[in-house]
């Protein structure tokens, strides 16, 4: 990975009005000058495989965050995928339901992608978690649905809320599940110049 030199006084700008990637940014005691959520069509495109649309989504979400020279911005996308079958954001809870019964007593994948921009320069990792879900009942689904934990969380659930209880196993990285994966974004950070960890320049 080709990397640039650390540069004291660069901004972090966070490309996503997610909270829980403020939360885990926040962990690494980084706190990002601004957010600036970009606005783009995050539609699968025809017969798009799961991990080609991660990485297209996270790199356009970078390329149209607008930022000064002495700003990086980090973007991240999370899908799940089942087989060959994108499952984004439900659009309701009746959605929701449908793919928690889909993943039900079944495994399926995690994917993050997460892009870093510094100037016209944009980097990018995926990571893939395996995710086992327990065969849920209709009384499980519909509890977890009142907690509207599934508002907003690719595939309908979030592994960090209540909806850790319907998952006994994962193989792969907790933090990307969540929405970012720490030792890949740092990386990232890092080949973009943005010193980390007491380095300077």
């Amino acid at each position: 990975m080709t990397t640039k030199t650390p540069q004291n006084g660069l901004q972090l700008i966070l490309g996503s009005g997610s909270p829980r990637r403020l939360e885990l940014l926040a962990q690494l005691g980084l706190t990002p000058a601004d957010i600036r959520p970009p606005d783009i069509d995050e539609d699968p495109r025809r017969a798009e495989l799961p991990r080609d649309y991660v990485n297209r989504i996270a790199r356009e979400k970078a390329e149209a965050v607008v930022i000064a020279d002495d700003e990086v911005v980090l973007c991240a996308d999370t899908t799940v995928a089942l087989g060959r079958r994108i499952m984004g954001k439900p659009e309701n809870a009746a959605q929701a339901a449908t793919f928690l019964h889909a993943m039900s007593g079944r495994r399926h994948k995690v994917i993050t992608a997460v892009a870093v921009k510094r100037g016209d320069r944009v980097w990018c990792k995926d990571v893939q978690t395996t995710v086992s879900m327990k065969r849920l009942s209709n009384a499980e689904v519909n509890w977890y649905l009142g907690t509207g934990d599934w508002q907003g969380k690719a595939g309908g659930y979030g592994i960090q809320g209540p909806a850790s209880a319907f998952i006994p196993w994962i193989n792969g990285s907790f933090h990307a599940v969540m929405g970012l994966p720490l030792p890949e974004a740092t990386a990232l950070l890092t080949a973009a110049g943005f010193p980390l960890f007491g380095e300077q320049p």
